[in-house]
């Protein structure tokens, strides 16, 4: 049976709380030594947390995982989650995790807002690529990570080598040709690994750095841990990362590729993970009239049903025109490749064709009348 670090903790000095209430004349009991073999060691996690000295020069310096770095495969206090809806990166896979030091744990702050995180937490995010060609292989890309430290949030970015045995410190971006296959359709992409300036782009408000995707309407599903199927959030409770005090609902998006799911859920729950954290206020593209947030966006206004674009793009009317996708912004800037009109500004070179179509049949199935 696998037991989590809190878990093992309490036990640990729970025995040692019995077996110090021994009588040292009663032949009955016998006091616990250090050198008894029943002895069992408070686990600690292996995480190497030295916040004066991040970011290290290399990614296995901080010993998140165990065995073969390019494994990914976590160690104790190391815990794996995914967000219902991903952000699309050109078709990149992702493999998140999240560590906390052993005396801390978050708050519930609100559905939609980031869950309050203390000092020493660490954000792991790998983005890799499967049947990566010739060979079919899969390819590790980067390791992103973020630390929350006293000052707040600080960015840090490994760059895999390519025998994919290390990762290495490297936060003045670049671009690394991909080749790869998905669903059985060739594709290729020049991917671009982002600058720090890059990263403050889009993980800020009011220029101060902060994640994106952990948030409650977020991480409200379940998900196959080692030990077993569990909703995450009570899985960070259970782990003594996250107080218990939710509420007993929670507003929670949709998987945007559930085709069961009502299509303007879908839409809604793509955009909000794929764009909201520009098109809000104090973010990068706050001046523009639209807000997509999944709370936000119940209302025709703020998705840019029937608004005028801030930006004049000929042949377009409306940032959403009703049941005419060939003149809505949206549409024509998600199914475009072209940097001067593409969204999102970054993350992504090439059309994400699945949700594209998605955009494009919701808009058609739009029944408003524009004045």
């Amino acid at each position: 049976m696998i037991y989590t670090l809190r878990k093992l903790a309490s036990i640990a000095i729970l025995s040692a709380m019995l077996f110090s209430c021994a009588d040292d004349n009663d032949p009955t009991t016998t006091p616990i030594s250090m050198d008894d073999d029943d002895y069992v060691p408070i686990p600690t996690s292996p995480v190497v947390l030295e916040m004066d000295n991040f970011p290290f020069d290399t990614l296995s310096e901080y010993n998140f995982f165990d065995g073969e770095l390019k494994e990914q495969n976590p160690v104790l206090g190391v815990i794996p989650y995914e967000p219902i809806s991903a952000l699309f990166t050109d078709y990149a896979k992702k493999k998140r995790f999240i560590w906390m030091p052993s005396d801390v744990e978050a708050t519930y702050a609100a559905d939609t807002e980031l869950i309050d995180m203390p000092v020493g937490t660490f954000l792991i995010k790998t983005f890799y690529y499967n049947n990566v060609q010739p060979d079919n292989n899969t390819r590790i890309i980067e390791t992103r990570l973020m630390l929350k430290k006293n000052t707040g949030w600080e960015f840090a970015d490994y760059v895999w080598n390519d025998d994919q045995t290390e990762a290495t410190f490297d936060l003045n971006g670049s671009f690394t040709n991909v080749d790869f296959m998905e669903n059985g359709t060739p594709k290729s992409t020049n991917y671009r690994i982002p600058s720090d300036a890059e990263c403050l782009t889009c993980h800020k408000s009011q220029n101060n750095p902060i994640p994106i995707g952990v948030k409650p309407q977020n991480l409200n599903s379940m998900y196959d841990y080692v030990d077993g199927t569990k909703n995450q959030l009570q899985k960070l409770i259970d782990e003594g990362y996250l107080e218990d005090n939710l509420p007993a609902t929670i507003n929670t998006v949709v998987k945007w590729s559930d085709e069961t799911q009502p299509i303007d859920l879908r839409v809604r729950s793509y955009i909000d993970i794929n764009c909201a954290h520009c098109h809000q206020e104090l973010s990068h593209c706050d001046y523009r009239p639209v807000r997509f947030a999944f709370n936000e966006s119940s209302d025709e206004t703020n998705i840019g049903i029937c608004v005028d674009p801030d930006t004049e793009i000929p042949g377009m009317r409306n940032i959403v025109t009703p049941a005419l996708k060939e003149r809505s912004v949206m549409y024509y800037r998600m199914n475009s490749e072209a940097e001067e009109f593409r969204m999102p500004l970054l993350g992504r070179s090439i059309i994400h064709e699945e949700a594209v179509q998605m955009i494009g049949e919701w808009i058609d199935g739009l029944t408003n009348e524009c004045d």
